[in-house]
C-alpha cells in the first residue's frame, strides 16, 4: 500500500512563509496566521495554533519578499487537520482557484 507522500501527482515545494488564513464566512471576519510549511500547485501544508474542522473554505494570502513576484492569493479547502503538538495542528489544504 502507497503511503500517503507516495500519492501525491505534484511536486511539493518547502516553504517557510508567513500566510493569513480567512475564513469563509462574512459573520466570522476571523483571520488566522499560519506558516506555510510546503506547496504544490494543487495544495499547501500550513502550521496553525489551533484546529480547524475538515472542509471549510478559506481564502489564503501569503506574501512575497521578492518584488519581482505577486503575492499568493487562493481559495482553499480543509482536507485535513492533525494535531502535532500542544497548540501546534498541520493543515492539509486543497487549492480550489488561484486569485
Amino acid at each position: 500500500m502507497l503511503g500517503h507522500s507516495d500519492k501525491r501527482n505534484y511536486y511539493r515545494m518547502m516553504v517557510n512563509a508567513q500566510v493569513q488564513l480567512m475564513i469563509n464566512d462574512p459573520e466570522s471576519g476571523r483571520v488566522i496566521n499560519a506558516i506555510c510549511r510546503d506547496l504544490s500547485s494543487t495544495g499547501m501544508s500550513l502550521e496553525i495554533d489551533e484546529p480547524l474542522e475538515m472542509g471549510i473554505l478559506l481564502y489564503i494570502k501569503m506574501e512575497s519578499s521578492n518584488p519581482s513576484f505577486p503575492p499568493l492569493s487562493a481559495h482553499a479547502k480543509v482536507m485535513r487537520c492533525a494535531q502535532e503538538q500542544e497548540d501546534c495542528y498541520q493543515l492539509g489544504v486543497q487549492i480550489i482557484e488561484l486569485n
